[in-house]
């Protein structure tokens, strides 16, 4: 009886974890499209990923980016795991990989409808933007 509840606990466990890991890559993409002006620009080579890395960390308003996306990136931050659909993984190589620097800009500056991702037009310079879609892309876009 108790092998039988325990495996019975190790299946329903090692599903749930399967299920949630393979929803949280790829993620399905469902903002809309930057103009394809801004969706192809890149002004990463003049951004300052350290100074991206303290906005993302600490300074962005109302929320640091980690708050929702997660110290990792991961889109798993304290207040992401409520939201729905999850805040974007960054570490998912097969989302991220057809999501240009320029439609991250758009995306972080204008938010993201029918998600928890709010406009940043009013709180972050384009520059400050720039800083943070670096540091992402640096640090685990790949």
């Amino acid at each position: 009886m108790k092998k039988t509840l325990l495996i019975t606990a190790i299946s329903i466990l090692f599903f749930t974890t399967s299920t949630w890991a393979a929803s949280n890559c790829p993620q399905p993409r469902k903002t809309k499209s930057a103009p394809s002006n801004i969706a192809s620009m890149d002004k990463t080579a003049k951004a300052n990923a350290e100074n991206g890395k303290k906005i993302y960390a600490k300074k962005a308003k109302p929320l640091a980016c980690k708050m929702c996306h997660g110290k990792k990136g991961d889109g798993m931050g304290k207040l992401g795991k409520a939201l729905k659909p999850n805040p974007r993984n960054f570490t998912c190589s097969d989302t991220m990989k057809d999501v240009s620097a320029g439609q991250m800009f758009w995306i972080i500056k204008n938010g993201s409808p029918g998600t928890g991702m709010v406009a940043h037009k009013k709180s972050m310079k384009d520059k400050e933007i720039w800083d943070v879609v670096k540091y992402i892309r640096q640090s685990w876009v790949k």
